[in-house]
């Protein structure tokens, strides 16, 4: 059962963001995708969210994301 559910995580994605990447990096693909999902201006900031959705940004981004070191 816990190797089922290893293979339903998506992947984590790098935290870093490239000189090549840009706009396309994978902290703002991720941020596009959640403020679609839940009827958020894109232009907003993770900061301006209220209670229930910054958790659930925290939640997502922690869940998809990892910072340089962490394996």
């Amino acid at each position: 059962m816990a190797r089922e559910k290893k293979k339903e995580e998506p992947p984590s994605l790098g935290n870093v963001i490239s000189d090549q990447t840009g706009q396309f990096d994978l902290r703002f693909i991720l941020w596009r995708s959640f403020c679609a999902e839940h009827d958020i201006p894109v232009e907003t900031l993770p900061s301006q969210l209220d209670g229930e959705q910054k958790e659930k940004w925290e939640e997502l981004k922690n869940s998809r994301l990892r910072t340089p070191g962490q394996k």
